[in-house]
């Protein structure tokens, strides 16, 4: 017959040693670095490729 264990032997064999984790965003401490922008090039690229993939959607299924 096989060992019975106990709900609590069972569950604490999972757990690793540190059961509790760090806070994945921490409250206070330095302030962050401002977020960059991109470009006015980058924006008038991502523009471009929209239409560009319009243009060929009209195109190949009329």
């Amino acid at each position: 017959m096989a060992e019975q264990r106990h709900d609590e032997e069972f569950y604490r064999s999972d757990r690793p040693a540190r059961p509790a984790l760090e806070e994945d965003r921490p409250r206070g401490g330095k302030p962050k670095a401002p977020a960059k922008h991109r470009g006015p090039w980058a924006i008038v690229a991502i523009v471009a490729l929209v239409v560009v993939l319009v243009v060929l959607g009209i195109a190949l299924f009329p």
